[in-house]
C-alpha cells in the first residue's frame, strides 16, 4: 500500500525535526563526508521546524500510520524533501516529488526548482531535474526540471 499524504501541522514540527536530522545523519554518507553531514545536522533546531511549518507548504508522508517522509514547497520551488531512514527506498520521496509537481503544476508553475545535497543529487536527476548551476559554497547543486 503507498504513502497517505496529508498537509503538516504544528503539532508535527517536533517528527519532522527528527526525520531531517537523522536523514541527514544517516543517509548523507556517504555520497557526503561524514563531519559535513554533522554540521549540517548541528544547525537544525525544532524552531526551525516550526518556522517552516509556518512559511511553506510543508506535505507529510505516512505509511500505516508513521510519519515516513516530509517535504515543503513555496511557489516553484522544493524547499525540502526527507525521508525517514527506515523507510528509505520505499518510494517515500518519490512520491512526495510526484505530489508536489502533480501541485505545482495544477497552479500552473512552469518549473520546479530546488537546491539538491550531493547525497540526493542522483535521486534528483533519475527523476528528469537537471543540473543548472555550479555547486554552491555550502555545497548545494541548483536544479530543475521543466513540467508539462
Amino acid at each position: 500500500m503507498g504513502a497517505v499524504h496529508r498537509l503538516a501541522t504544528r503539532k508535527d514540527a517536533s517528527d519532522l525535526y527528527d526525520i531531517r536530522r537523522r536523514s541527514i545523519l544517516e543517509l548523507a554518507p556517504p555520497k557526503m563526508p561524514v563531519a559535513e553531514a554533522q554540521a549540517w545536522a548541528a544547525k537544525l533546531t525544532r524552531a526551525g521546524m516550526e518556522q517552516k511549518l509556518r512559511e511553506l507548504e510543508v506535505w507529510v508522508a505516512e505509511l500505516d500510520g508513521i510519519v515516513a517522509g516530509w517535504g515543503a514547497i513555496r511557489g516553484g520551488w522544493l524547499e525540502g524533501l526527507y525521508s525517514a531512514p527506515e523507510f528509505a527506498g520505499r518510494g517515500v520521496g518519490a512520491g512526495l516529488l510526484e505530489m508536489f509537481e502533480r501541485l505545482m503544476c495544477e497552479q500552473g508553475v512552469r518549473a520546479v526548482r530546488a537546491e539538491a545535497s550531493s547525497n540526493a543529487m542522483a535521486f534528483y536527476l533519475r527523476r528528469g531535474y537537471r543540473a543548472n548551476g555550479p555547486q554552491s559554497p555550502s555545497g548545494a547543486w541548483p536544479i530543475a526540471k521543466q513540467l508539462l
